[in-house]
């Protein structure tokens, strides 16, 4: 399977469309970037796509809207992900983002679990 590479500037534009709140954070992933709050992934960048995690009554909102589908690879689309169509303007995406990291936020923090690497003994 082979990802997407992405411009700086579709890269500048996604953290554009991620407004600053606590517990959010932008970050680089599989060479795109996830949007997070508290450790979760609320929206991502794919291609040229701008994915979305909702709830299932904002899915089934946003699957009604025209140019909205499946987020992520083609064949492996993220569970519980859609996309924005690209039609809408930038503060209607912002709106969406928003929607997600409330949704998202509700749920509990990621914990990070301790490496399994195990320090030599000596």
């Amino acid at each position: 399977m082979q990802l997407p590479k992405h411009s700086d500037e579709a890269k500048a534009h996604f953290r554009s469309l991620v407004k600053d709140a606590p517990g959010v954070e932008v970050k680089p992933m599989f060479g795109s970037l996830g949007a997070f709050v508290n450790g979760n992934m609320f929206a991502g960048l794919f291609g040229a796509d701008v994915g979305v995690k909702l709830d299932p009554a904002g899915l089934e909102e946003l699957r009604a809207l025209p140019g909205s589908g499946p987020f992520g690879p083609e064949g492996r689309p993220m569970g519980g992900y859609l996309s924005l169509p690209a039609a809408l303007d930038d503060a209607a995406r912002s709106a969406w983002l928003d929607r997600a990291r409330d949704h998202v936020a509700t749920l509990p923090p990621k914990v990070h679990k301790p490496s399994a690497r195990r320090t030599p003994k000596p």
